[in-house]
């Protein structure tokens, strides 16, 4: 397992932008598929976004296609997600998350050797 730290979160109004971080400890980073997950009150944690380990594959969940962007720079351990146009139903607690498998991160889950950062709380307001 890889220790992640995320960061970014905060309030914004509707229509705005927020870039989320995660920072990943040790040397292994690169061979680590990463994503970012939500879970609204209420709801079950789901997958935002995805990416492989060079970042040349990813993926997004419906409700956030063309507003969100994940990438990744292997030389500084860290995940990034860019969220634009940002609405009230995204508010959430944020996670990213690392495992070795794209397919099973993609898929919304993690396998026993996966890793959850501690979350941000992003709020968009109405």
């Amino acid at each position: 397992q890889v220790p992640l730290v995320d960061s970014g979160g905060g309030l914004v109004q509707a229509g705005g932008s927020l870039r989320l971080s995660c920072v990943a400890s040790g040397r292994t980073f690169s061979s680590y598929a990463m994503g970012w997950f939500r879970q609204a009150p209420g709801k079950e944690r789901a997958i935002v976004a995805a990416i492989n380990w060079s970042g040349g594959n990813t993926y997004y969940a419906d409700s956030v296609k063309g507003r969100f962007t994940i990438s990744r720079d292997n030389a500084k351990n860290t995940v990034y997600l860019q969220m634009n146009s940002l609405k009230a139903e995204d508010t959430a607690v944020y996670y990213c998350a690392a495992d070795r498998s794209f397919v099973t991160v993609r898929s919304g889950g993690l396998s026993g050797n996966g890793s959850w950062g501690q979350g941000t709380q992003v709020t968009v307001s109405s």
